[in-house]
Parts: C-alpha cells; sequence; structure tokens
C-alpha cells in the first residue's frame, strides 16, 4: 500500500476511530494511569463519549483533545458536562500563516481560526479541589435575590444577607469561606460588575459586537441553556467570584494552584490571540491601501500613448 492510500484511509476515519487510537498510545496510557490509577479506564470511556457527542470538539486535533483532558485527569475531575466540574470545549483560536502574493511579490500575512480543545473548570471544580485540603471549615458560593442584603458594615466591608428575599431578581453572587484556623472572607459582585467582568475578559464576547454589557445582564436568572457565559451566565459568574476569592484570600494547595492558573490561562491566551489579530488585521489593511495608493500614483505618473 503506497504512501498516499495510508493517507486517504487516515482521512476517511471517524473523529472517533482517530481519538481512540491517541487513546490507545502505551504512552498516554501511561500518562492516564500515573493520574487516576485504577480509575483510567472509566475517565477514558468519558472522553470517548464526550468526543463522540461534541461535534466542535471533532473538528479538533484529536492529540491536543486529549492533552486537555488530561489537565482534567490530573486534578482528578470528571469532565462529564451534566456534573460541571470541568469541561474540554473547542474555542476557535487565531493562527497566523504567510504566504507570497504571486502578483507584487510582497508577503502577505493571514490570520485563520484553527478549532482549539481548552480546559475548562466549572465552580463545582473549584469547591471539589478546596475540600481536599481540609483546610477550609465552610465554603459556599451562590446567587443572591432582591432584597437579602441588609446591609453593610462600614468598617469592616462585611456584608449583611440576612434580608427577606423579595422576587426572583438575581442582583448578584457571593463567594464565602471560612478556615479551620477560624479566618473568614466573603466577597460579593453585583450582576452589573460581573457583566463588565466578563465582556471585558472573556474571549469570546470581548470582540462580539452583538454581545453587550447590557445584554449579558438580562441573563442573570435565566435557565441554564449551554456552557459558558451565554449559555449559563449564573454558573459563570459564581465561579468568577469564587475564583478570585480564592485565589488571593484562600488557602492554596498545589493542585488548587495549577487549577487557577490553568483556568485564568484559557481566558488570557484565547484574548491575547483575538487581541494581536486585530492589530495585524488593520496593520495589514494598512499595509494594503498604501500599496493601492502607490500602484494608482504609478499609473497617474505614466505618459499616455
Amino acid at each position: 500500500m503506497t504512501t498516499t492510500e495510508q493517507n486517504n484511509q487516515v482521512a476517511k476515519r471517524k473523529p472517533v476511530d482517530v481519538l481512540k487510537s491517541v487513546l490507545k498510545a502505551p504512552s498516554v496510557q501511561e500518562q492516564f494511569d500515573n493520574a487516576l490509577g485504577n480509575n483510567s479506564s472509566a475517565f477514558v470511556a468519558s472522553i470517548i463519549d464526550l468526543y463522540n457527542t461534541d461535534h466542535a470538539l471533532q473538528q479538533c486535533n484529536p492529540n491536543q483533545v486529549v492533552m486537555e483532558a488530561l489537565k482534567a485527569a490530573v486534578l482528578k475531575l470528571p469532565i462529564n458536562k451534566a456534573l460541571g466540574y470541568a469541561y474540554v470545549l473547542s474555542f476557535n483560536n487565531s493562527v497566523k500563516t504567510s504566504s507570497t502574493d504571486p502578483k507584487t511579490g510582497r508577503e502577505v500575512t493571514k490570520w485563520n481560526k484553527v478549532p482549539t480543545p481548552t480546559f475548562i473548570m466549572g465552580y463545582k471544580g473549584l469547591i471539589q479541589l478546596a475540600m481536599r485540603t481540609g483546610q477550609y471549615r465552610y465554603i459556599n458560593a451562590d446567587v443572591v435575590y432582591e432584597g437579602e442584603i441588609a446591609g453593610k458594615d462600614k468598617l469592616t466591608g462585611a456584608i449583611d444577607f440576612n434580608g427577606e428575599k423579595r422576587s426572583d431578581k438575581i442582583i448578584g453572587y457571593f463567594a464565602h469561606i471560612e478556615l479551620m484556623n477560624g479566618f473568614r472572607k466573603t466577597l460579593y459582585s453585583s450582576v452589573e460588575e460581573i457583566a463588565k467582568h466578563a465582556k471585558m475578559y472573556s474571549p469570546t464576547l470581548k470582540f462580539s459586537k452583538d454581545v453587550t454589557v447590557e445584554s449579558l445582564i438580562k441573563l442573570a436568572g435565566k435557565d441554564p441553556s449551554g456552557i459558558g457565559w451565554k449559555g449559563d451566565f449564573d454558573s459563570m459568574a459564581i465561579k468568577t467570584v469564587l475564583r478570585e476569592l480564592l485565589s488571593k484570600y484562600g488557602y492554596l494547595s498545589i493542585e488548587m494552584q495549577t487549577a487557577i492558573v490553568q483556568d485564568v490561562e484559557a481566558d488570557t491566551r484565547t484574548e491575547r490571540d483575538n487581541a494581536i489579530e486585530d492589530v495585524v488585521a488593520e496593520e495589514v489593511n494598512m499595509e494594503q491601501a498604501f500599496d493601492e495608493q502607490e500602484d494608482q500614483e504609478q499609473e497617474e505618473e505614466q505618459p499616455p500613448y
């Protein structure tokens, strides 16, 4: 069989079959065994199930999908979407390519969107990791309804949440921790503050003209329709407040530090790609405009025949 025939056979294989072949590699099996021990087989089966039911993930490189799933395995967090501990989602990251224009001989830069799998942790995953440290007496995070804030201590900044709920309108989100040594801290953010944060930092929202702070505020209290800010705004808001509280005031094990860093990097990496793309696109447009002007001036300078 020729190399071309072999490549054609690989191309005809179903995406899930390609993923299975990656998971069967001895080096990959060893990594999952080291992370999960006897539970590795069940976790690998959950990867196949996730990939087989997620069309967006099937557009990604199977090797990258496995590596992102391995991050969840190392943290011992299930990637079943229904559980909400951790997810492997597909994002369209920007990849730069360069080529030479055959007419002008100039180098042309283009940015292409490439489906890229990304490990994302849910707020339940953060709570799970915190509980494993044995350093937390209490840890909680939830929504705050209209009327539940009774007041605020001006000296300590502590918020009194013992007010009577007046409606089902969500006005904010809180996270609370109390360590075994007695230290306690509560963090609260209003819906508007969370919406501004999401619009500013989320890679899927920052450059979207269709998503505004006002449209995000309207998502508070809506039943989940998916994953992410537009699919489950409340869960993302709770995770944002909890992550902020834990990273600043919580006891962080090495496991938790790794998880938080990975979660932040998942946002900033894609955000950076999009920001670079905008800058380069503007430079390319300016260069093309300059070239067109230069060509026009050359045509005007040529004498008529």
